[in-house]
């Protein structure tokens, strides 16, 4: 692409995983990346890689203002795209859960990628262009027990987004839904850190799968069939930054287009059936 030296884009959650492969692979294709992460130290890390980066928390309003600043000073007050993409997942079931550990998903998953959104688009709107991309998942439209937390935010981000496409038609600026199934990452580790923070699980009903559901955030390697690498994830990012046509929805791994197909032929119990054996 001719032009893609020209285009910034600002993505979030860069530590690792998706952020991390994205930012990287969109830099060798000639993007100008700002690379974000919540920790000083892996902004650090990012820069001695040979990327821009700021902190940027999605959990604190401060920090966005303060990251959106710093980056729009340093591309002129241009931003071509935005990668919403840090996030974590509060495994536990629903009756283990306290506002607490509710509350915090959102800030992260949900509540802070709104509030960068609605700092970025007015640039968009003055550059007549821009790409709203938002790394859902396959749980934003098909709910697994135990990720009850999870669920919720990305459903509401599901909702959230396909509201703010139809509000911003005629601007130039698309709205994209990313929604991977397993992806190769630090996800897991990550949960399972969450999980012991705000779950007590030997005064739960549900300690025989919580057992089981410890074995699997704890194995190495993949945990599901299907887990596919992250770039997966870069390939639909790609399009969705340079198709004159974005699409809404990118599903990636096998389970997405399963499990999306299966939830528009049966009906909801056997849907449960089918899910309650995942």
């Amino acid at each position: 692409m001719s032009d893609s030296s020209r285009k910034s884009i600002l993505i979030t959650g860069c530590s690792s995983g998706i952020g991390l492969c994205v930012a990287n692979g969109l830099k060798q294709r000639g993007y100008r990346v700002i690379a974000t992460a919540r920790k000083s130290r892996d902004v650090e890390r990012l820069v001695q890689s040979g990327l821009e980066s700021v902190v940027l928390d999605l959990a604190d309003s401060d920090s966005i203002q303060q990251a959106v600043t710093q980056i729009l000073a340093m591309t002129d007050n241009r931003i071509y795209a935005l990668f919403n993409n840090g996030a974590y997942g509060q495994p536990g079931a629903v009756e283990d859960l306290t506002r607490e550990a509710l509350r915090a998903q959102f800030e992260t998953n949900l509540f802070g990628w709104h509030e960068l959104t609605c700092k970025i688009i007015p640039v968009m709107r003055r550059q007549g262009e821009g790409r709203i991309i938002q790394n859902s998942s396959v749980l934003g439209f098909t709910a697994l027990a135990y990720r009850g937390a999870y669920n919720a935010s990305k459903f509401a981000l599901e909702g959230l987004s396909d509201t703010l496409r139809l509000e911003l038609q005629g601007s130039g600026i698309s709205v994209s839904l990313i929604e991977p199934g397993p992806i190769e990452s630090r996800f897991r580790a990550n949960a399972y850190a969450m999980w012991k923070h705000h779950v007590d699980p030997a005064h739960s009903p549900h300690q025989d799968a919580y057992r089981a559901m410890q074995e699997r955030l704890t194995r190495d390697g993949p945990a599901v069939p299907f887990t596919l690498p992250p770039e997966a994830v870069l390939k639909r990012v790609i399009h969705t930054l340079e198709s004159p046509r974005p699409r809404i929805r990118y599903y990636v791994t096998f389970p997405t287009y399963l499990f999306g197909t299966l939830k528009r032929l049966l009906p909801d119990r056997l849907m449960d059936w089918v899910l309650k054996r995942v």
